[in-house]
């Protein structure tokens, strides 16, 4: 029978084989030799008693909103990414009442805010703002980012679609409708984060997905060292956000209006944002200078988490999928203890970026968290063998050290907040996937 062999890190320092049914996980790198049919690996799949032990630990933790026990606050960001399975453990009124929060939180301006967290437990230094919509609740907003208004608006679809509850459009919160808050979120994007010249969403210099500017100090609010730009990662939120809020719309004018926005950023996207050459987007468009040296060549740089959020977006074809994957491999191979979940590589140089060491969170650190959506994007895809082979050191590390935020891919040392929702979520997703198909294909 053919061998699909990948990439499994069982973090130990034998160099044997460990055999799993029909797949052989090796303990360096490695990648697909040899495809499998689809009857073979879905037998391997459904046989695969990791999904099992990783499902069940997940589930155990996703009983609270809160990102993971480092953090106070229900983040959206993070909560978007582990809604799912959080429905199979908590009350359906509790997870709505979670989403409905940050409606009430909402800005007068539409923009939505990243984290909640009762006033009494209040004790960073956020910038917070109260409602009277959420007595006892406060929330603050890290301002560099743009994805907190897409990352809610695609909540409530993955809570439609798993509840069927579509009444929660039609909840009242302030006297406004949550679907024209919704609305409201997106055209705060469009008057307030909006690059005309390039009819794309723009954001605060960060690494990818992240929200940390360069320079020493308070990275996460827009400041007098604000570079503004446009990444991909803001731009494929945005672009899902609205492919979710259409399914939401019955054909008219403002599902019309929508369908328009989306394509034109989808083609705004392909033009100024992807090299068709390198099969990779550039980091960066900057509207008001580089905060970078002139001679630092921040192209070279591999933005995975972004990229992973493009393709579930539809912005690639298979061919530029399997490209993209090669190019994620081939960065996780340089690294002892890296997945293809490593957030960017080469790092970024400490000299050049002063606010986040080389190796550390998310300047190269490993992110499940989004190492998670790449699996899902590949699935979806059709790229199952590769989905499964490359989940496959993600369940393994998560069943030798429990879900962390990051990981250190020189040491794979588990970093960051323990019993962290969001790798939890993705895995959970991604599980459900890949077992839903392998038992049509069986």
């Amino acid at each position: 029978m053919k061998r699909l062999i990948f990439l499994s890190f069982l973090f130990t320092s034998a160099a044997s084989f460990a055999q799993t049914g029909d797949l052989k996980l090796v303990s360096y790198p490695g990648r697909i030799e040899e495809s499998i049919g689809k009857r073979a690996l879905a037998r391997q799949i459904l046989s695969d008693s990791r999904l099992d032990t990783v499902e069940t630990r997940a589930l155990r933790i996703l009983n609270g909103f809160n990102a993971g026990n480092g953090y106070g606050e229900i983040w959206i960001r993070d909560l978007n990414t582990f809604i799912t399975g959080s429905l199979q453990v908590r009350d359906k009124k509790d997870v709505k009442e979670a989403l409905l929060l940050f409606f009430k939180l909402q800005g007068a301006d539409g923009n939505i805010p990243d984290g909640a967290i009762a006033k009494k437990d209040a004790a960073l230094a956020y910038k917070y703002a109260s409602t009277d919509l959420a007595p006892g609740w406060v929330s603050h907003k890290n301002t560099v980012e743009t994805d907190q208004e897409t990352s809610l608006i695609q909540a409530i679809r993955k809570y439609i679609d798993a509840t069927g509850d579509k009444s929660i459009l039609d909840e009242k919160v302030g006297g406004q409708t949550v679907l024209l808050r919704m609305e409201a979120a997106m055209n705060f994007l469009l008057k307030e984060r909006w690059a005309a010249d390039y009819g794309l969403i723009k954001g605060a210099t960060t690494i990818d997905w992240g929200d940390v500017q360069p320079e020493k100090g308070w990275g996460v609010a827009l400041n007098d060292k604000t570079k503004w730009t446009i990444d991909i990662y803001d731009n494929a939120m945005f672009i899902i956000a609205l492919n979710d809020f259409m399914t939401l719309l019955p054909k008219g004018d403002m599902h019309k209006k929508w369908k328009q926005t989306a394509g034109d950023i989808k083609k705004n996207v392909r033009k100024h944002l992807w090299d068709a050459e390198k099969k990779k987007y550039i980091p960066h468009i900057y509207l008001d200078g580089s905060p970078f040296p002139a001679d630092f060549n921040e192209n070279e740089i591999l933005y995975t988490g972004g990229t992973a959020c493009a393709i579930l977006a539809g912005l690639h074809s298979k061919s530029e999928i399997r490209a993209i994957n090669d190019q994620f491999l081939n960065a996780a191979e340089k690294e002892k203890f890296a997945t293809i979940g490593m957030t960017v590589y080469p790092p970024y140089p400490v000299e050049v970026f002063p606010n986040m060491a080389a190796y550390h969170y998310q300047n190269a650190g490993d992110w499940t968290w989004f190492g998670g959506r790449m699996i899902h994007a590949l699935h979806l895809n059709g790229f199952n063998n590769e989905a499964y082979a490359e989940m496959s050191p993600m369940l393994d590390r998560v069943i030798q050290h429990g879900f962390h935020e990051w990981y250190e891919v020189r040491s794979g040392k588990p970093s960051g907040s323990g019993d962290f929702r969001g790798e939890a979520g993705v895995l959970y997703d991604a599980i459900q996937l890949l077992r839903k198909w392998a038992a049509k294909n069986q």
